[in-house]
């Protein structure tokens, strides 16, 4: 589905991400891992069209999308949770998702789709008219999640998802993005719980200062004693 070639991405004088190639196939959930500024933030950016690479190729089901533009790509299916959720937070929380479906002109489909967030996130129906910075960090974070989902991703990107969230909530957030891609949504997932992002990660791959140093499936890496010793406290 996703294919990175050798991508190269630069900001001034400094070398962000050095020759890295990962590959996210249909129906997957794979996952970045690794310090703060290692490079997994600026993967996601390069991927979505908001930074543009100086090498390299993204491969979208075969079609080299590396020259097209961020709003093209969401076209094409991918969509964005970025870091920090960036929702709008003097608009109410109706309006927010209801612009995550702003380039779909389906007004049918959009009244499925919000229907289906509703349910996923019934917090959201409850509070639709709320001004959408009023929502604690939780309800924040699925209404960041339910805006991305309203363009009908085919690939949806979550930049830690987790980040702020109590540990209940952090289980919550886990066991939502299960049930996205159990419901046929794939996901490339960028996030600091290792321990939790490699439980629920079919692939997954380690980036170190730019490069990506290790991959392997989820289960894989959980045992590998590197990893354990690095990110997951042993």
């Amino acid at each position: 589905m996703l294919e990175i070639k050798n991508l190269d991405v630069h900001y001034g004088v400094i070398h962000a991400l050095k020759n890295i190639s990962l590959k996210v196939n249909d129906g997957e959930i794979v996952t970045l891992i690794g310090a703060n500024g290692a490079g997994k933030t600026t993967t996601l950016r390069t991927i979505s069209g908001l930074k543009k690479p100086t090498n390299g190729e993204i491969l979208l089901d075969g079609v080299n999308i590396t020259g097209t533009n961020a709003q093209e790509r969401v076209k094409m299916g991918i969509s964005h949770v970025p870091e920090g959720r960036r929702i709008f937070a003097k608009m109410t929380v109706l309006e927010n998702l209801e612009l995550g479906a702003y380039l779909r002109k389906d007004k049918a489909g959009i009244e499925k789709d919000l229907k289906m967030v509703y349910e996923r996130f019934p917090i959201l129906e409850k509070r639709k008219k709320q001004a959408a910075g009023t929502l604690s960090g939780g309800e924040q974070q699925m209404l960041a999640i339910g805006r991305a989902l309203m363009s009908r991703p085919k690939i949806l990107f979550l930049d830690e998802p987790s980040m702020g969230l109590a540990p209940l909530l952090v289980q919550e957030i886990f066991n939502i993005i299960k049930d996205i891609n159990q419901s046929g949504t794939t996901i490339l997932l960028v996030e600091q719980n290792a321990s939790m992002a490699l439980q629920i990660a079919d692939h997954a791959y380690v980036m170190e200062t730019g490069s990506i140093t290790l991959s392997g499936t989820g289960a894989e890496l959980m045992q590998s004693e590197d990893i354990k010793k690095a990110y997951l406290g042993g």
